[in-house]
């Protein structure tokens, strides 16, 4: 048990270091920062995105900082790429090492990536605890269990090996805050940094999913019903952003436009205020997506957008359960065409009910409807999870055979009626 007096010193590490497509700045570490910080406790923050030497900076903070726990932000597992894939846990483990062998001090892992695999990744990295519920509410009341020497076994958001069992304490019901936050990225993190390589800051209107995909972990990372920003602080949290020279927001939900009346009120909000911002989103789904909801985004101040389809043939979107049709596809592509926000199509091929015949409805779909000037991203195969549809789909057809607790390294589910060869031939020619 380890015993420290408050406040006490943290070093929070955010350790992403994938530049592809964009860096993206860490706003779930950003926020655990400002929130250790309000419960007393002295911060010291440490961004890897650009460091020449990883190693080297862990090794010269602790050494200057001396903490008295040590957070790591740990955001993905893998780049979800199938073609050139990168497991970024074996850097996880070389800076554990780094920290292990300087300080005796608690180890905290956090980020989007324990909420996906939290036993896995605790049984990789071991002798550390995980935040897996909602860090801004956990992180601050677990560093305070520690300060005064006392369990976290009951502690509502946190996982961790005992006796070698893993251990997994239920997520808070409630406390859950409406307000939008923006945190002070420029005291945080080489902003110009990001900024020089298109970097775009993160704001979230709301946090959970309430779709279905079989494929998808948003129900893990945030849960499975939204939970809703208030429209006005997200307006706010634009305004203020921009104020400090952070023009170029991006709204980061799982789906932007759904619930459909939240969007608009927020787009409301935003119409209200000069913020002076750069507006965009990259997920929003086709099946609540018309002239209403463009309008409203253009007079909220966007510039870009970005429509998830993953297909444009029904039985792969049935497959894939997205809750849309072929149809709505259609319907997103002659709305998008009345208007002038610039548009992204993103498309991942290669999902159950996937056939020769599928692909190429979906890349005629692109061909014939999306217009000149906008672009369009073809992803093939798709990752595989523990706990998700998918994997039972990838078992049941003889694709999968290892268990979960060893799917930690990347597995691509591809449909069995496709030919990988042939696949990329297609879309070469697109």
């Amino acid at each position: 048990m380890f015993t420290y007096h408050q406040p006490m010193k943290i070093l929070l590490i955010s350790t992403n270091r994938n530049l592809l497509p964009m860096p993206v700045m860490p706003i779930g570490a950003c926020i655990i920062a400002h929130a250790a910080e309000r419960a007393g406790h002295i911060v010291y923050f440490l961004d890897l995105m650009f460091s020449k030497d990883p190693q080297a900076g862990i090794e010269a903070a602790l050494a200057r900082w001396k903490p008295d726990a040590v957070g790591l932000s740990v955001r993905n597992i893998d780049n979800n790429d199938m073609r050139g894939t990168l497991f970024f846990l074996n850097d996880l483990l070389r800076y554990v090492d780094v920290i292990r062998n300087m300080t005796s001090a608690p180890i905290i892992l956090g980020g989007a990536a324990l909420g996906v695999m939290p036993e896995q990744i605790l049984r990789l990295v071991p002798d550390t605890l995980a935040v897996v519920g909602d860090g801004e509410m956990v992180f601050p009341l677990l560093l305070e269990r520690i300060s005064h020497s006392k369990s976290f076994s009951d502690l509502p958001g946190v996982a961790y090996i005992e006796d070698g069992v893993f251990q997994r304490n239920s997520s808070f019901a409630t406390g859950f805050s409406s307000t939008c936050p923006a945190p002070d990225y420029h005291r945080w993190l080489n902003t110009p940094a990001y900024l020089s390589q298109m970097a775009t800051v993160p704001v979230q209107t709301k946090t959970g999913c309430q779709f279905n995909c079989v494929y998808c972990t948003y129900a893990k990372i945030e849960g499975s019903s939204c939970r809703l920003k208030e429209p006005d602080s997200v307006a706010d949290a634009v305004l203020q952003l921009a104020a400090t020279g952070l023009r170029d927001v991006e709204f980061v939900d799982s789906v932007f436009n759904a619930p459909l009346e939240h969007a608009m009120a927020v787009c409301a909000a935003l119409a209200r205020v000069r913020h002076n911002a750069r507006l965009q989103c990259l997920e929003l789904n086709p099946r609540d997506f018309d002239d209403t909801l463009v309008t409203a985004m253009e007079r909220a101040g966007f510039v870009g957008m970005g429509i998830t389809l993953e297909s444009a043939s029904d039985p792969v979107l049935q497959g894939l359960r997205k809750g849309f049709t072929s149809s709505d596809v259609h319907h997103a592509a002659e709305v998008v065409r009345r208007h002038r926000i610039p548009c992204a199509w993103i498309f991942l091929l290669g999902g159950p009910g996937e056939t020769r015949e599928t692909v190429r409805e979906t890349l005629q779909f692109a061909g014939k409807y999306i217009r000149p000037g906008d672009v369009a991203f073809f992803n093939t195969g798709i990752r595989i999870y523990p706990g998700t549809e998918l994997e039972a789909i990838a078992r049941t057809e003889g694709l999968l055979t290892l268990p979960a607790e060893e799917m930690l390294a990347p597995l691509f589910y591809v449909s069995p009626e496709l030919d990988a060869v042939w696949l990329d031939q297609e879309l070469k020619k697109t």
